[in-house]
């Protein structure tokens, strides 16, 4: 089918999208319509679809039982209290760098990067308000963390990623490892400067009940059971699934927080949770299915050699343009992964390095405000709609930095 059908499929669905339609039934509804006009006819339309979705399958079912770990950081208390934590040891003066450590820490052991900003933000204004820091700085300093955490962690974007190349998680979760370390100084950086920028934190600020938080060992022992299984495959040469390693971390966790009772609320708290984004990945995958089928990655390819851009920039480049479109990681890495994977393989790229310059380059636009992402994040510390929108810039210069620095760790030692 031809790259117009695709780039109006898109335009559609990200159309949608800004107009408030739920994601999910834009992106099936822009499919269609993108076939249909790429030349397919209705029945071809739908059978490319339900390819794509085929596709990203095994992706949604370690998705949903990373839930089980995710409910149980959140549920317990253990997340804010892995955050208090590291925030009380740095202290204040280093306050915008324990913020991003914080949110960095979060997302990298399994928690959504807006999970993990609505997480520390109680704490980061309470910080704030003390030391007289702008909205804008402490922001900064969680969304910066949280995605540089997010490149390195089990989350949907990372599992989808690693999926459609075909690589082992474990290995494209350390192969961004030292991007990840950078990104967080620039991070710190640049969110010292936004310091006196902005609104400043005047409402009263509410604080967490201390006496329901689980213990700081019980809290991360989850995420290192898990860490460890999934490193066993690098190390050991042991395949331990994420689809186990996932679920047997948050048992672990809920077990040593010795609040096992509530496991299952946890699940279910969990599940609610990941079902949203499995959903927005069926969608996904129909939109994926279809750009798959048509000519517009070959026209993005030719693009890119009448432009002299190398071909190991096609990862980065594709899922900063996917990311922008659906302003969501994982809808950006799943699409950009699934569409270009087969070209990157032929380049010569490794499948670990493409998945990772991937996965790196889909936080480059994923802020942008026709997705959730933006708005969860300015609502847990009230900023302002234009406070918000003047943090774009920043944003997108910590997912740049990430995605410049993964594509350089990918051509030296990949």
């Amino acid at each position: 089918m031809t790259a117009f059908g695709a780039i109006l499929g898109l335009i559609i669905a990200i159309v949608l999208i800004i107009r408030k339609a739920n994601p999910a039934y834009s992106l099936i509804l822009g499919a269609v319509v993108g076939g249909i006009a790429g030349g397919l006819p209705l029945t071809k339309t739908v059978a490319v679809m339900i390819d794509g979705i085929k596709d990203i399958t095994p992706a949604i079912i370690r998705i949903l039982t990373a839930g089980i770990l995710a409910g149980v950081l959140i549920k317990t208390g253990a997340a804010v209290k892995i955050a208090e934590t590291i925030i009380e040891k740095l202290g204040e003066k280093r306050a915008l760098a324990a913020l991003a450590l914080s949110a960095f820490i979060l997302t990298a052991i399994g928690v959504f990067v807006d999970v993990a900003v609505i997480t520390v933000a109680p704490i980061a204004l309470a910080i704030g308000k003390k030391l007289n820091l702008s909205k804008m700085s402490i922001l900064l300093a969680m969304i910066g963390g949280g995605k540089c955490g997010n490149i390195i962690s089990p989350n949907p974007n990372t599992i989808a990623a690693a999926e459609n190349f075909g690589a082992p998680l474990p290995s494209v979760m350390w192969a961004n490892i030292i991007p990840a370390i950078i990104g967080l100084v620039v991070t710190a950086v640049i969110a010292k400067t936004l310091v006196e920028k902005g609104e400043k934190i005047v409402e009263t600020v509410a604080t967490h009940d201390e006496s329901n938080l689980p213990g700081f060992l019980g809290s991360i022992l989850g995420p290192i059971v898990t860490i460890i299984l999934l490193s066993l495959r690098p190390l050991a040469g042991i395949n331990i699934d994420p689809l186990i390693a996932l679920p047997v971390g948050g048992l672990v966790g809920i077990v040593a927080m010795g609040k096992a009772k509530e496991f299952k609320e946890c699940m279910e708290y969990g599940l609610s949770r990941m079902t949203g984004v499995a959903i927005l990945l069926i969608g996904t995958g129909t939109i994926s299915g279809i750009i798959k089928n048509s000519t517009l990655k070959d026209v993005i390819l030719e693009g890119l050699k009448t432009l002299n851009i190398s071909e190991q920039l096609i990862a980065p480049i594709s899922g900063a343009l996917m990311s922008a479109a659906t302003a969501s990681t994982t809808a950006g890495a799943t699409i950009a992964s699934a569409t270009f994977s087969g070209a990157i393989l032929t380049a010569g790229i490794s499948a670990v390095a493409g998945a990772a310059m991937i996965n790196a380059g889909a936080t480059v636009l994923d802020h942008l405000p026709h997705g959730s992402f933006f708005h969860a994040t300015g609502g847990a510390t009230n900023v302002s709609l234009n406070e918000r929108i003047k943090l774009i810039p920043y944003e997108t210069a910590v997912g740049a930095v990430l995605a410049i620095t993964s594509t350089l760790v990918a051509i030296f030692l990949y």
